[in-house]
Order: C-alpha cells, then sequence, then structure tokens
C-alpha cells in the first residue's frame, strides 16, 4: 500500500538583495511594534477575522504533517466566566503560595496579579491543546515532536493576530487542566496556551521594555 503524497510543482519569489533586504527591514520594523497587552475593549471581532487567523496558524510546520493541535474558540459569555474562574483561582495558589520570591520578584515591573477581568472583557479566547496522539478508527496513531509543532503554530497564530490589528496575551494559568474539562476535550488532549483576543482598550498602556539586542540573541559562525 502506497502512503506517500504527491510532489507538486512549488516556486518562492526570486528577490534580488536589495528586495530581501527592504522587505525583511519592514516586516521587522511592523513586528516592533507588537507587544503583550492585558487591556482589552469588548468590541466585536466578526468570527470570519477568527477562522482566517485560526487558518493561517494552521500552516505552520509540523513533524510528519500531523498538525497536532486544536484550537478551541470561545466567545461564549457564560464558557468565558467559568474559564476566569476557574483560571483566577489556579493564579491566586501560585501568586500567594506556588511561585518562589524569584518569580514574584521578576514579574513586578508587569504588575500583575491573579485577577484576570479581561478573560470575560475580550469577545474571544483562544484556548490552544495540543494532541498527545491521534486516534484513527478506534486506534492510537503517533503524533511526533508535539511540544516544538504546537509552539511554532501559536508564533504563527500571534503573528496573524497583531497582522489584523488586534491584541492579544499569552496566558498559562498553572496548572491549566481546568480547560480540558470546561471545554470537554478528550483525553488525547492537554492545554497549551490560552489566549485572549480583541481589540486593546481605549487608554490602554504597557511596560516601557527595551528588547535584547542581536547580539545578545545570536551567534554568527562565518
Amino acid at each position: 500500500m502506497n502512503n506517500q503524497h504527491p510532489f507538486i510543482p512549488y516556486n518562492l519569489p526570486n528577490f534580488s538583495a536589495e528586495e530581501l533586504l527592504k522587505k525583511s527591514k519592514e516586516y521587522l520594523e511592523f513586528f516592533e511594534g507588537r507587544r503583550t497587552v492585558r487591556e482589552f475593549s469588548d468590541k466585536d471581532v466578526p468570527k470570519k477575522v477568527i477562522e482566517n487567523i485560526i487558518k493561517t496558524a494552521s500552516t505552520s510546520p509540523s513533524g510528519a504533517h500531523k498538525q497536532p493541535w486544536t484550537f478551541c474558540v470561545v466567545s461564549s459569555k457564560e464558557i468565558k466566566k467559568k474559564i476566569r474562574e476557574a483560571a483566577e483561582k489556579e493564579e491566586y495558589e501560585s501568586y500567594n503560595n506556588r511561585m518562589p520570591d524569584t518569580w514574584l520578584k521578576d514579574l513586578e515591573p508587569f504588575q500583575t496579579d491573579w485577577h484576570k477581568p479581561f478573560l470575560e472583557t475580550v469577545p474571544w479566547i483562544i484556548v490552544v491543546f495540543k494532541k498527545a496522539y491521534d486516534i484513527t478508527d478506534g486506534k492510537k496513531t503517533n503524533n511526533y515532536y508535539v511540544n516544538e509543532s504546537v509552539g511554532l503554530a501559536c508564533g504563527f497564530l500571534l503573528n496573524a493576530i497583531y497582522h489584523c490589528g488586534l491584541a492579544a496575551l499569552t496566558h498559562t494559568p498553572s496548572p491549566m487542566n481546568f480547560l480540558t474539562k470546561v471545554l470537554n476535550r478528550p483525553e488525547n488532549e492537554r492545554p497549551f496556551l490560552l489566549i485572549p483576543v480583541g481589540y486593546l482598550a481605549e487608554g490602554a498602556k504597557v511596560p516601557e521594555l527595551k528588547r535584547k539586542s542581536l547580539e545578545e540573541v545570536s551567534v554568527f559562525y562565518e
């Protein structure tokens, strides 16, 4: 039995060195403006926009093209309330009993705490689940490089959100097992990331941060 995929022609634009530099600089300048936010508007975002964002995330590479992710998209006020209540319960424990002093000190500049009102304010919450394995015809089938694959898809997702002019937050209330229960997900899925998505609140502010320089994040071998 031949399970091979057919191969089809594939091409990329053949930009000159000058065009490459221009496009890379434009892309960098655009994404230098991307920030994590915690102040959202309740203004509606069309469902079709969210669908396109998720489809963009699904263009991400994955181990053996297994695409081991499920994007659970929540707009229900009832479910958002349940998510907030459960998330705040875990966050309260983390801030008061789980996080060491060094972690809490590192968080001080961001002025965060266990309160997460934005989980009910935003029009959409995208909860990303990773598939530890798939179930095909009642049998377990392997997925490969699951964490790496889902992490890449989340990067694509965040870029797509920002490209649309929307705000997002990578939220990881730990542990996140409550999301499996609230969203009634199957046993083969594990919560990976919770991402509120919406318009930026009027007058929103973010900490003034400085990103690491190229020299601090890279090593070139020439």
